[in-house]
């Protein structure tokens, strides 16, 4: 193995998955190396194993040895919105009023691009903070939202999704653009943002009734004429969210036909929560090959519904199974933490009847997001090939994982105390491509 000018050696215990547990089961699905190596040249990963089988490769190298950790992915989190980080935890309303209370008014404030670099940068160092790499994440209707974003994550060197939101009705009016100025904004920002290093764009319709059909065919004309960008909005969410876009869209069969009639559902597509579908839906849901973020910390958080982890995972036969990743969903959302997601998943599943094991919750925000997002070929492992994007874990961050974690005796019970007691206090390092982008500061006396 040649050595380049910019290697990274990482030696500990990581944890990958090979196939999804929700198929595979567990054990046979994830991978665990007690004693592993990693090695990042450039920024992608030329060799993950066995210490022992690697440690030829990284004679005379200094080798980063990570010990009482867990090395895993780099986190992903599939549904995001930063300009919703200062109404983060706002008390007490259900969908339509949270974002006739606080979204719209905080979103206002996305048109001056200082701004949006002000907390651009915040969003991110919080979101690296957590362990999180890559996300897909919503802008505001303004463009300069989307340029203060990507400039911010082009200098990280994340890779991240993203897109200005499209809306023309149901919204203030200083948040809304029409059907024409919003395809001509969408396309100025994929010719000048999409494909730039490690940065993606998504076309965004925010949910259907904040769209005109005039709107929602110009968004589906600009996918089809930009088939390689991502399609990114809301579906079922609340079931007083279904009942208004039946009264807006009646011709339509149900919420996501409205979708599919503007060529709006496929590969690349993705669907915030879909907590409400009909039966018809989830089929058209995986036969379409578009995808599903889980946002359990905001359906809860607003009363919206529990996720249906058996249909979307495990259904009954002829029924396929849908792309499915972890989502925070900030600021609806409590948390940007993966863990603290993993946890409030596990706890909608129980509310279900369903179980939703560690490996399920670390696959659901790794390897099973990056194919919801349709980049399990680039990130979302660790094996050779893929992106050098990686978080480490400390299973001691606080005295009472310290102490609960003495009492674990296999990787999988180490993974359920770091979901269920564990937040961004746990993220002891972060690589990103490979370069150490965040190190736990040290305990202060």
């Amino acid at each position: 193995m040649a050595t380049s000018a910019n290697r990274t050696a990482i030696r500990g215990a990581y944890v990958t998955f090979t196939d999804s547990p929700f198929s595979a089961g567990d054990s046979a699905a994830m991978h665990f190396e007690a004693d592993g190596l990693i090695i990042i040249d450039d920024g992608v990963i030329t060799f993950s194993g066995n210490y022992a089988d690697g440690a030829h490769l990284v004679h005379g190298h200094p080798v980063t040895h990570y010990t009482d950790a867990v090395i895993l992915p780099g986190f992903i989190d599939t549904h995001v919105h930063y300009p919703q980080l200062q109404i983060i935890g706002a008390y007490g309303a259900q969908l339509i009023d949270w974002l006739n209370t606080y979204t719209f008014v905080a979103e206002q404030q996305y048109a001056n691009l200082d701004y949006a670099r002000e907390v651009s940068d915040v969003f991110l160092d919080e979101l690296t903070r957590a362990g999180t790499t890559t996300a897909a994440v919503y802008c505001t209707a303004h463009p300069n939202s989307v340029t203060g974003f990507f400039e911010a994550a082009q200098r990280r060197n994340m890779r991240m999704i993203a897109g200005k939101v499209l809306m023309d009705r149901n919204a203030p009016e200083a948040l809304c653009d029409t059907a024409q100025s919003g395809f001509d904004d969408s396309l100025a920002l994929i010719n000048t943002w999409h494909g730039k290093g490690r940065l993606h764009y998504a076309i965004t319709p925010r949910f259907a009734p904040t769209s005109t059909e005039a709107q929602l065919e110009a968004a589906g004309a600009l996918w089809k004429a930009r088939p390689d960008t991502y399609m990114q909005t809301h579906v079922s969410e609340s079931l007083d969210e279904v009942a208004w876009v039946k009264s807006l869209f009646p011709d339509r069969q149900n919420y996501l036909d409205v979708y599919a009639h503007y060529g709006l559902i496929g590969p690349r597509a993705i669907f915030g929560h879909a907590i409400h579908l009909e039966p018809a839906e989830w089929d058209v849901m995986a036969s379409s090959g578009s995808s599903i973020s889980h946002c359990p910390t905001s359906n809860t958080f607003l009363g919206s519904g529990l996720f249906d982890f058996e249909r979307a995972f495990q259904p009954k036969a002829p029924q396929q199974p849908v792309r499915t990743g972890l989502a925070s969903d900030v600021g609806g959302g409590t948390s940007l933490s993966m863990l603290r997601c993993m946890g409030e998943a596990y706890k909608v599943g129980q509310l279900g009847g369903y179980s939703v094991s560690a490996a399920k919750a670390f696959y659901m925000a790794t390897r099973g997001a990056a194919r919801a997002l349709y980049l399990e070929d680039r990130i979302g492992s660790i094996a050779t090939g893929f992106d050098g994007d990686l978080v480490v874990l400390n299973r001691k961050s606080t005295p009472l994982l310290q102490f609960r974690d003495s009492y674990c005796n296999s990787i999988e019970e180490v993974l359920f105390v770091l979901m269920t007691l564990g937040d961004d206090r746990a993220t002891q390092a972060v690589y990103i491509a490979g370069d150490l982008a965040y190190v736990a500061p040290a305990d202060v006396d």
